[in-house]
């Protein structure tokens, strides 16, 4: 085995992608992981043709010609964005003939969570500063103008009150939301009735629904067994069955919320389904992250926290399952939640 055979061979043992450039700019070898990530690649090919990245291409020449090792950034946007670290480093197999070693290493994940975590900092602290001014704004005409205004006193602190419980949702939704993250590798094993769990929802809702004119129907089976753990699953029934009472009803208007719990092959079905104003579509990919609100003016009036939908599916996640939704304007909405069952 010739050197550049044994280096082609050490580049397999790696799971980044990695390959060998010659003295021509062109590939000499390349591992599985390059193939994957560059299937038009091939050994012989000139290294321009395999991958369009400038940036990429003029280290590998600079290191060719005999300078030192150095990195670069490669950017691919299609079929979908990712960002790789590129590191080239010189090669001296052949005195005569000088090649390079480029690796590349993935940091789509990582850049991705960066900006989740910017994200988010930024939206909790927009969503906490808004309640929180309020309330230093009503405590100092409480203490100055309004210290002896008594109908003043009670209308204040019943705004007062409300802002409070509105914190303490959100706090309460991240806590739960970082609960369930935290264990989200762990798949739960308990054997839960998912009927008990949908009517035990219902009837916390039974006081709430006709102040909106919104009538509770189930439909289900006698039982229906999931592999779950029963807080998280009534945690997502109360966030799909409150939001449907919230957003699902009509002004003015009598209106049903429908939950119909059913068997679809392997899997059960828990259907929300409400007969609203329904969701314009192109909102529907990005219900699920966090504090994204198609209304957010309707969502803050209704006591929501952005969180619910985002809760959802990181439950469904670490149970294995997932969550469709299908609306159409004036025709409400479906939101449909798979789990494995028992």
């Amino acid at each position: 085995m010739n050197d550049l055979s044994l280096c082609a061979a050490m580049l397999d043992a790696l799971r980044d992608p990695a390959m060998i450039i010659d003295a021509e700019e062109r590939i000499s070898a390349l591992n599985g992981a390059m193939k994957a990530l560059a299937p038009s690649a091939r050994p012989g090919d000139a290294l321009s043709l395999a991958l369009r990245a400038p940036d990429m291409l003029d280290a590998v020449r600079r290191v060719l010609v005999g300078g030192k090792a150095e990195t670069a950034n490669w950017r691919e946007h299609v079929p979908v964005e990712r960002v790789f670290d590129v590191f080239v480093s010189p090669l001296d197999i052949d005195p005569e003939k000088r090649c390079a070693v480029v690796t590349m290493r993935d940091l789509t994940d990582i850049k991705r969570m960066e900006r989740m975590r910017v994200d988010f900092i930024a939206n909790v602290s927009h969503e906490l500063r808004t309640p929180l001014a309020s309330l230093l704004g009503f405590v100092e005409t409480l203490q100055g103008p309004a210290r002896d205004d008594p109908r003043a006193r009670d209308q204040f602190l019943g705004i007062m009150g409300e802002q409070g419980r509105r914190m303490s949702r959100l706090i309460d939704d991240l806590l739960s939301l970082s609960r369930v993250e935290q264990r989200q590798h762990l798949r739960p094993s308990a054997c839960v009735d998912l009927v008990s769990v949908a009517r035990q929802v219902i009837d916390g809702f039974a006081p709430i629904a006709p102040e909106r004119r919104v009538t509770l129907i189930l439909h289900a089976p006698e039982t229906l067994n999931v592999v779950g753990d029963r807080d998280e699953l009534i945690r997502l029934a109360e966030n799909l069955i409150g939001n449907a009472i919230k957003y699902g009803s009509l002004p003015d208007q009598d209106t049903n919320v429908e939950i119909s719990l059913a068997v679809l092959g392997s899997d059960a079905r828990l259907r929300v389904r409400d007969h609203g104003a329904g969701i314009p579509r192109e909102h529907i990919p990005r219900l699920t992250e966090r504090f994204y609100r198609v209304d957010a003016t309707a969502s803050r009036a209704n006591g929501g926290t952005g969180l619910g939908l985002a809760l959802v599916k990181h439950i469904l996640m670490r149970h294995r399952g997932r969550l469709e939704i299908a609306s159409n304007p004036g025709d409400g909405a479906n939101f449909d939640a798979f789990l494995p069952m028992s």
